[in-house]
């Protein structure tokens, strides 16, 4: 394939494992190759000489962090159903391992590589990924993504997603008709599909309600305990109390948040009220009205849709959008105006 593409045989396999920063004439010239070849697919069958792939793959940020487990419990769940290995790989939210892992899963001839959550969708991104789910493709197995927004009609990957723009619309009218106008977002980060498709929502709750938009009360972080924690410390230490109620983007950064507006006296509900978002077990403990996110359902769905299409490709489910709801606890409180009767 090397003398096909027209370069090294390193080269070759550098560019394959997602690790060569080459020129994109150069990454251009061995994918065609690979194409023309159908180098994934010879390699397939050479690994077929037992028996066929009953592997499928997840690929996430963190095994740690709990949004990530329970969606790799459904994935697990429905895999062993299915009477296939699951096989785990973490990137630490780091773009270029992702797609070196996506790699290693292509060469364990894994039947499905499901990629959960959070992405820093840039082009350069989505334009190497969309290559390695071609070469899936054409290997008989399929990328599925998982949480996270489609790469293009062009690409060759099943979706399965929850309405986070949904989700967080209605989280943000729950405390406009509780009287909150000044409503502070935690999380916000431009470029990252999850907290960006969440601040969607919000904002188009405060336009649908009249509300003007105040950039100030949208503060940038990411979606980590201590990062809650931070932006309730810097916020306060900034001047005078110009909110009433926290948005968390999700339950980490609520958690976070909440110790340390207890550690400048503030109550909740009493004195400012918080919602989160994922209804991941802890919210309960710390009685968090938040949104409920389907987040086992996500991944045994995954499973499900890609093993389908691998038995029929005119399966038509191709893009699978599950549903978020409010779950109502007890840390909003209506706002009572000072100029009240």
């Amino acid at each position: 394939m090397a003398a096909h593409a027209g370069v090294s045989v390193a080269t070759v396999s550098r560019i394959l494992s997602g690790t060569y920063p080459s020129a994109p004439a150069t990454r251009t010239k061995v994918l065609r190759a690979v194409r023309e070849l159908d180098y994934v697919a010879n390699a397939n069958a050479r690994g077929l000489a037992g028996a066929s792939s009953r592997s499928v793959a997840i690929i996430v940020n963190s095994v740690v962090s709990p949004h990530y487990a329970h969606v790799a419990q459904g994935v697990q769940t429905q895999a062993a159903i299915e009477g296939k290995l699951c096989i785990v790989g973490t990137t630490g939210g780091d773009a270029e391992r992702e797609l070196a892992t996506v790699q290693l899963m292509r060469e364990e001839h894994a039947e499905c590589v499901i990629l959960v959550g959070n992405v820093v969708a840039d082009d350069a991104y989505r334009e190497r990924m969309g290559e390695y789910a071609r070469a899936l493709a054409l290997a008989g197995s399929q990328l599925v993504l998982c949480g996270r927004p489609t790469l293009g009609p062009d690409v060759p990957a099943l979706v399965v997603e929850y309405d986070n723009t949904g989700g967080a619309y209605a989280i943000t009218s729950h405390l406009l008709s509780a009287g909150h106008r000044r409503i502070l977002f935690l999380g916000r980060r431009d470029s990252y599909t999850t907290p960006e498709s969440r601040i969607a929502g919000y904002r188009k709750a405060l336009a649908d309600h009249n509300v003007p938009h105040d950039a100030d009360l949208e503060v940038v972080g990411s979606m980590e305990r201590r990062e809650g924690y931070r932006m309730i410390n810097e916020k306060l230490a900034a001047g005078p109390r110009d909110f009433t109620a926290v948005f968390a983007g999700n339950d980490l950064l609520a958690a976070g948040a909440r110790q340390a507006l207890r550690e400048h006296g503030l109550r909740i509900p009493e004195d400012v009220s918080m919602v989160g978002f994922d209804d991941l077990p802890p919210s309960a403990d710390i009685d968090l009205t938040t949104v409920h996110v389907p987040h086992e359902e996500l991944g045994r769905t995954a499973v499900r849709m890609a093993l389908a299409r691998a038995r029929d490709k005119s399966d038509p489910a191709e893009h699978v959008m599950l549903g978020t709801h409010i779950v109502v606890r007890d840390s909003v409180r209506p706002l009572i105006r000072p100029d009240a009767p």
